[in-house]
Order: structure tokens, then C-alpha cells, then sequence
């Protein structure tokens, strides 16, 4: 496996690499901008990514990571122990946030942590999506649960449908807006809430809602690890 880290304090990155070097083949970036330039030419399974760089500062580097489409789990490193520092890093498309200084052996848990969580997507031309035995076709846009239809109308399907490609991952609202109402939609952006409830609803009959987790002030996760999030 491979894994970035974009870290500009020199001896915290050989650290890293030093306890990571038996999991891990180590590629070190010490700025935002040579961080961004590999990963747009090489790919990883995990980024381990700073927030105060030079030239690029993490989230810049992961909002245009995200915006190119690159979908690697990352964990976010940073001095910045603000509740809204935290949250800006998992709106901006991270996967964990860490808060410096830590212990090794800690950040280490939680990388493991971060990539048990991380599911293959599926290959390329499946039209079949699966969350446990929730099963979702986008070439007939039909989902069962347990051999039963679901029943899901409209946005539904598609609102559902990019959790389950995202489970484990937290997803923001405005993420979930953008890919299913589209970035410029008139609607308003409050039918994220409204959709959240109703695909809550149409899953609660089968006893899957518990899986459908509200991250408070940042959006949502479909997950059946019981350490997250209750």
C-alpha cells in the first residue's frame, strides 16, 4: 500500500514514515503545493495531510483534491483545536481530523481505523450498490432490502444512493446537494434535511435508519461501525 503524507515539519514526517514504513511504501511532501502536484500524478490508498503549509494549507489542497474528483481517504493533522477548524477539514472532504500534539501509537489507531472504514468502490460499469443487504441497481433504479422492495421516488433513489457509495465516509449537505439538486438549483437548500427524513423513514421499517447517523453541523453517514457517532 501507499500512502502520502504532506507535512512540513520535517522531523514529525520522518516519524511518521518511520512507524508507517512496515504497512506502508512513504511518499513525503513538505508543502501544499508539491503535495497537490503528486497526488494528481501518482495514486495513494491514504493521505495523511497538514493544515498549516506553506504555499497551499491543507484544506486548499483538499477542496481542490476533491474537486478533481480524487476520492483517497485522508487524515488531517493540525495545531487548530476549534470545533469550526474541524469541521471546515471534514466539509472540505476529509475522513478523520487529528489534533496536535498526539501520540504515535494514537494517530497510528486511528489511520487503521480510518482505512477499516474505507470500502473499495465498486468496479467500473457495475451498476449494483450494496450497503449490508441493502442492494441498489442504477441501471433498473430500484433497491431492495432483504429481498424486499424499498420503496424510494425521485431524488430519493439518488440522494440514498451516494451514501451508500460513500458509507463510512462522512458526507456534508451541501456535497449531498450539489451531486443531487446540482450546483446551480434554485431549490432550496433546506430539502437536504427533508430527503434525510424521508429516506429515514422508508428504512426504518426494516430497521436500517440506526445505520443512517446526523453528524451534527456537518451532514451525514451511513454506517454500521458502532464506534461512530453512537
Amino acid at each position: 500500500m501507499k500512502a502520502l503524507i504532506v507535512e512540513d515539519d520535517r522531523i514529525l514526517s520522518s516519524n511518521i514514515c518511520e512507524i508507517l514504513k512496515q504497512q506502508f511504501e512513504m511518499t513525503q511532501a513538505f508543502d501544499g503545493e508539491e503535495g497537490l502536484s503528486r497526488l494528481f500524478r501518482e495514486n495513494f490508498d491514504v493521505i495523511i495531510l497538514d493544515v498549516m503549509m506553506p504555499k497551499l494549507n491543507g484544506y486548499e489542497v483538499l477542496e481542490q483534491l476533491r474537486a478533481g474528483g480524487v476520492d483517497t481517504p485522508v487524515l488531517m493533522l493540525t495545531a487548530l483545536d476549534r470545533p469550526s477548524d474541524q469541521v471546515r477539514g471534514l466539509r472540505s472532504g476529509a475522513d478523520d481530523y487529528l489534533i496536535k500534539p498526539f501520540d504515535l501509537d494514537i494517530f497510528q489507531a486511528r489511520l487503521e481505523a480510518l482505512l477499516r472504514r474505507a470500502r473499495k468502490v465498486e468496479a467500473p460499469g457495475d451498476d449494483r450498490h450494496t450497503f449490508l443487504e441493502l442492494s441498489m441497481n442504477t441501471d433498473t433504479r430500484t433497491a431492495r432490502l432483504g429481498g424486499q422492495k424499498l420503496e424510494l421516488h425521485g431524488k430519493q433513489f439518488d440522494f440514498l444512493l451516494y451514501l451508500v457509495e460513500n458509507r463510512n465516509v462522512i458526507v456534508p449537505k451541501e456535497r449531498l446537494f450539489q451531486r443531487v439538486w446540482g450546483f446551480y438549483s434554485t431549490t432550496e437548500f433546506s430539502v437536504v434535511e427533508v430527503y434525510a427524513s424521508q429516506i429515514r423513514k422508508a428504512l426504518r421499517q426494516y430497521g436500517y435508519d440506526k445505520y443512517l447517523k446526523t453528524v451534527r453541523g456537518i451532514g451525514y453517514i451511513l454506517t454500521d461501525d458502532s464506534e461512530l457517532y453512537g
